[in-house]
């Protein structure tokens, strides 16, 4: 641990972001140059090294991954692509700092066991001091959470197929530049992606199902939709039994919750922009021969989906409060 660093910055804990250039690593360090608690001892960028950018009202200069000292840092997120974290990852750990992976490498589902899921809500005890904390992909992050009651309460149809279709904004595709990203492309479209159950978010929905006990199917069809950010879900779920108030199973499990919102109306987008919550609502489905339930969540993608939960776990991890530093 390096205690020398926190007597230059009042205190505050020294934490680095690789791959701070994309849309997930430059909102993380966003997060942190406004958290009362943390200091941002490195932003790395490849093909952007030396370049400075403007973020939360500061100049940003990206260092290249190797020409930072990964001790330099308590805690290092890791926002680069999928399947060059986890090397990264490895090397932070083996200089006795902390880590949190934003990317899949080390999520369920994946082949990485014993590592902490960073579901927070879902798995707060696992996260709480922990060394490595592997964050949720967006699309489980808003399917998950909404899920989790239903299925602790057994009142998921054994055997059922649970459909979810979630659309999300272009962020989340990183900001690689590719044609079918373009705004010429995307403006005034909607598409799906990833049909027939092939998006590699699958794997980790459904081994994290799994791991919970559900006997269920999962469907997942994401679309596309020509905003920014935003993820916004609707999952239908076959019940063994009508549920009364059909939003009792989440004002229950979660009535503690500063991140999690209950709502009798269906969310939007706009409930839940540069926010770090998840906000539901559920509704009985009408006219079907058996009980059916459509749950709906919003999250923003680059905050509850990836930067805002990656914080939220690494308050956890460094003892601070779960709060501190973010948008709520």
């Amino acid at each position: 641990m390096h205690v020398h660093y926190y007597a230059f910055v009042v205190n505050k804990i020294p934490v680095g972001v690789l791959g701070a250039s994309g849309y997930a690593g430059r909102e993380l360090c966003a997060l942190i140059l406004r958290h009362p608690d943390l200091m941002l001892a490195f932003a790395t960028a490849n093909e952007q090294r030396g370049a400075t950018v403007r973020v939360a009202g500061r100049d940003v200069t990206f260092a290249g991954p190797d020409d930072v000292r990964l001790n330099d840092a308590e805690l290092i997120f890791s926002a680069l692509p999928h399947g060059a974290s986890k090397e990264w990852v490895t090397r932070s750990r083996e200089v006795g700092a902390r880590a949190v992976d934003l990317s899949s490498d080390l999520r369920p589902g994946h082949g990485c066991e014993g590592i902490a899921y960073g579901l927070t809500e879902i798995n707060r005890e696992a996260v709480t001091g922990a060394s490595l904390v592997a964050n949720p992909g967006c699309y489980p992050t808003s399917i998950l959470v909404a899920l989790a009651p239903l299925i602790q309460r057994g009142l998921i149809v054994d055997g059922a197929a649970i459909i979810a279709n979630s659309a999300s904004g272009v962020t989340g595709a990183g900001n690689s530049p590719k044609r079918e990203y373009l705004f010429a492309e995307v403006s005034e479209d909607f598409r799906a992606y990833g049909v027939g159950n092939t998006h590699r978010h699958l794997k980790e929905m459904t081994a994290t199902l799994q791991s919970w006990g559900a006997n269920a199917d999962l469907v997942f069809t994401p679309h596309l939709l020509p905003v920014a950010r935003g993820i916004l879900s609707t999952i239908t779920v076959p019940l063994k039994e009508p549920i009364g108030d059909p939003l009792t199973p989440w004002r229950d499990a979660y009535a503690t919750e500063p991140f999690i919102e209950i709502s009798e109306r269906t969310p939007t987008l706009h409930d839940v922009a540069y926010r770090n919550v998840v906000r539901i609502s559920a509704a009985p489905i009408a006219g079907t021969r058996a009980p059916m339930l459509l749950v709906t969540s919003a999250i923003d993608n680059l905050v509850k989906g990836a930067a805002g939960q990656a914080l939220q776990n690494a308050n956890l991890m460094l003892g601070l409060e779960e709060t501190a530093g973010l948008p709520a």
